[in-house]
């Protein structure tokens, strides 16, 4: 297996959190009832960007999460692009959640949090 690893971002919500703090910082939880795809993204700005825009609106806050992925395994899913050339992500399907959470080395870091009408904190 090839070591390298590719950095990758996930903006989350408090219950998401809740869960990954639960999980030790190890992994990411399952995908809720109607969410097909989990979508870790490939650049903090676009993170932070739904963390600070929905996330922090949505649930009253939002995090960013950052985390390495063996690149051999992460390069099975194509890059998707949705937005404009900076808005990159991956989309998973929610039954390889299990078989993705495996391929994280380390663990999961906490960079950012947003709430609504207040300055990021990092």
């Amino acid at each position: 297996m090839n070591e390298e690893t590719i950095i990758m971002y996930r903006p989350v919500g408090p219950k998401e959190l809740e869960l990954i703090v639960a999980s030790g910082y190890r992994k990411f939880p399952p995908r809720l009832p109607g969410q097909p795809i989990f979508y870790p993204v490939l650049n903090e700005e676009y993170a932070n960007d739904i963390s600070r825009k929905w996330n922090a609106r949505d649930y009253g806050a939002g995090f960013v999460t950052r985390f390495r992925v063996w690149k051999d395994f992460a390069v099975k899913y194509p890059v998707q692009i949705v937005g404009d050339s900076t808005c990159q992500e991956l989309w998973v399907p929610a039954e390889e959640l299990p078989a993705f959470n495996e391929n994280i080395v380390g663990l999961i870091e906490i960079i950012a949090e947003f709430r609504p009408d207040k300055e990021a904190t990092k």
